[in-house]
């Protein structure tokens, strides 16, 4: 598949004051971030960088190269985007055409629109609408109707027509001047456009809020300012009859629980203590010394929630937790999933983010006789650099 590209940044930006596609953005600008993504795909012959005659005259040279065209955009968007497809090469099979002030999107999503559009002649990336909507039909700003919301999507670029669509349209619509997209007038001339499920972060910069969210998010991309930090963890108590057995916030039915100053919950302290050890803020015998009458049998559940407080007071993430239990009864395996889904929950991470796995003793010691349950956790956190 030949195809092409034209990215729009001939905007005056009225609502941020200046030009928004040449806003600073962690180390590049605004637009130069979407020109690289379009760049890091080679299958994209040819990109048409619209810009506005100053920009040009300020930036034509040092964005141009063998792959890029400058050229100068129109008074509207639609004129751009003509001005912009006269130096589309006519072996083009399919033309993206971008929005400048998109800076988040990734090559995925430009190369699953490039393929829908080749496919289907035209295509676009968008998502569900998350906000109920209301129809204003006055000045007044009284609702006239709520639509719904389940049928609505928010549309988003690239927009991705195969050559010949997009041509049709721009020359049926030649006085075309209110479109905010192209998939309005490729609808005109009577050609479907296809969605193609898109990701919230391709969002279009439009106030000073917009450009704080994205140089966060773009932070997080490049591993952000933080630094990596593994904790270990460790926890064993013996098994007893006359207890309730619980394990990793669990309440499993079994003639035998685990001994200790709170519900005896070796996964939740091994895993509290991994995370504070990352942190290193000591371990859960000093935020709950268990000679404290006043929080016997307490819930390990309400131990390993404070220890989240901790971790979110540091400003930290969890990355990762991997679990070890070490039991000879019960048997576990047939738990792991319920044990990840109750972990990753009190977590509040997705459950990709923990594993568990259980071995037995193979009868060795006080374990492999059944008369106790170990756990030995690692805890992976990003903290503030």
């Amino acid at each position: 598949m030949k195809s092409a590209a034209i990215i729009v940044a001939a905007g005056s930006g009225s609502r941020m004051g200046r030009p928004k596609q040449f806003l600073p953005l962690a180390d590049k600008t605004v637009v130069e971030w979407s020109l690289q993504t379009f760049l890091d795909i080679p299958e994209i012959e040819r990109i048409v960088l619209v810009m506005t005659a100053e920009n040009v005259k300020e930036h034509g040279e040092r964005l141009s190269s063998d792959r890029v065209k400058v050229v100068e955009g129109g008074a509207t968007r639609m004129m751009s985007v003509r001005n912009g497809f006269k130096e589309v090469p006519e072996d083009a099979e399919v033309v993206a055409v971008h929005d400048g002030a998109r800076p988040l999107v990734t090559t995925a999503i430009v190369r699953a629109v490039l393929e829908e559009a080749y496919e289907s002649g035209a295509a676009l990336p968008a998502v569900p609408v998350k906000d109920t909507l209301k129809k204003v039909a006055s000045k007044a700003l009284w609702i006239a109707g709520t639509p719904a919301r389940s049928s609505y999507w928010a549309a988003q670029t690239p927009q991705c027509y195969r050559r010949e669509i997009l041509e049709e349209a721009l020359a049926n619509f030649l006085d075309e001047v209110d479109a905010t997209d192209e998939s309005q007038i490729v609808e005109k001339s009577g050609h479907k456009v296809k969605i193609v499920e898109s990701s919230y972060e391709n969002f279009k910069i439009t106030t000073p809020e917009d450009l704080v969210m994205a140089e966060a998010l773009l932070e997080e991309r490049r591993g952000g300012r933080r630094r990596t930090a593994v904790g270990f963890g460790f926890d064993i108590h013996r098994l007893v009859e006359g207890r309730e057995l619980w394990l990793a916030g669990l309440k499993l039915e079994h003639k035998k629980g685990l001994l200790g100053h709170s519900d005896g919950d070796a996964v939740l302290h091994a895993v509290g203590d991994a995370i504070l050890g990352a942190l290193g803020a000591g371990e859960i015998g000093i935020m709950f010394p268990p000679d404290n009458p006043k929080i016997k049998n307490i819930p390990s559940k309400d131990i390993m929630a404070a220890v989240m407080a901790k971790l979110i007071t540091a400003g930290g993430v969890i990355s990762h937790v991997d679990v070890t239990l070490v039991a000879e009864e019960p048997k576990l395996k047939p738990h792991y999933e319920a044990f990840k889904a109750s972990i990753a929950g009190l977590l509040s991470v997705p459950g990709d983010r923990v594993n568990l796995k259980a071995k037995s003793h193979e009868g060795v010691d006080s374990i492999g006789r059944g008369e106790a349950i170990a756990c030995y956790a690692v805890a992976t956190l990003l903290l503030p650099a």
